[in-house]
């Protein structure tokens, strides 16, 4: 089972959970568009889409890195387009770009509001919308929104409520695309990490270095994206998807290899609901 000569459409995919999804496809040959914000390296963040691309050739795979901001309709449009051109099709559309900001309601400024609504939900929204055609070309055509859950819960709102309806709104994209597409053999899931992940929002925003030790590493969502995208497209759609749960229904038993040197549990990531960690037999605090 191999994702070889298969082509994917990620946008924000030049540092964490996107990238590491890149790199795994790029394993197994396959093609990989960037599409994201970061030309020139940021003084906080690593990566770039040319770092990027460099390092999904170096690891087996072919790359496009393309400058592209989501909230751009035409940015879009031009991306997908030479997505096209370049490798002849799109098999996966995942969308990974994110906007964070843990702030209550009289703290978020309206200007951070719309940002949020405009990368998380509007761009889940546009960058599916542009690359649909093309899957319906594919013979096993996948869309994975990096979005949790639907646990409507109030803790969930309370500290937070602009950033969790921006995130929930993707969800919401896997929801109602996964029935719209049904009959088009698309599938269209979701997958969130049932513990915090070491990415640069971890370390800068969520905790640092020490919500950091308590996490595992990317690769843990890169490994159950490739599972998700084997799977047949008809046959698995409409799912909210736990990393965790994805990758022991593929007999995995030893987590430990995500985060080899975390001495202590793990951090439970926040939107998962308590009946997954419940039914998980996992190592993991549930700390909400």
């Amino acid at each position: 089972m191999s994702l070889k000569g298969k082509t994917l459409f990620i946008s924000g995919g030049s540092r964490g959970i996107g990238l590491a999804i890149a790199l795994r496809a790029a394993r197994d040959g396959a093609n990989v568009t960037i599409a994201a914000k970061t030309a020139e390296p940021h003084p906080k963040l690593p990566g770039t889409i040319y770092s990027a691309a460099e390092e999904i050739e170096q690891a087996g795979g072919k790359a496009l890195p393309v400058l592209c901001d989501i909230r751009e309709e035409a940015q879009v449009a031009e991306a997908v387009g030479r997505t096209v051109e370049k490798f002849g099709g799109i098999d996966i559309c995942v969308n990974n770009a994110s906007a964070i900001q843990l702030t209550g309601t009289l703290e978020t400024d309206m200007k951070r509001y719309d940002l949020m609504h405009q990368i998380n939900t509007r761009g889940t929204f546009l960058v599916s919308k542009m690359c649909i055609p093309h899957l319906k070309l594919a013979k096993n055509p996948h869309i994975l929104n990096l979005a949790p859950p639907l646990d409507m819960k109030a803790k969930w709102f309370k500290n937070h409520v602009a950033y969790t309806m921006a995130k929930f709104g993707m969800s919401m994209c896997t929801l109602g695309m996964s029935a719209e597409f049904t009959r088009d053999g698309i599938a269209v899931n979701s997958l969130w990490p049932i513990s915090t992940i070491d990415t640069a929002a971890v370390r800068n925003l969520l905790g640092g270095a020490t919500v950091a030790a308590m996490s595992r590493s990317p690769d843990i969502m890169a490994d159950a994206a490739h599972a998700i995208f084997m799977r047949p497209s008809r046959e698995a759609s409409g799912n909210f998807y736990i990393d965790e749960e994805v990758l022991r229904a593929e007999g995995v038993s030893d987590f430990s290899v995500y985060a080899p040197d975390a001495t202590g549990p793990l951090a439970g990531d926040f939107f998962v609901p308590d009946e997954v960690f419940a039914r998980t037999d996992s190592k993991i605090r549930n700390i909400y």
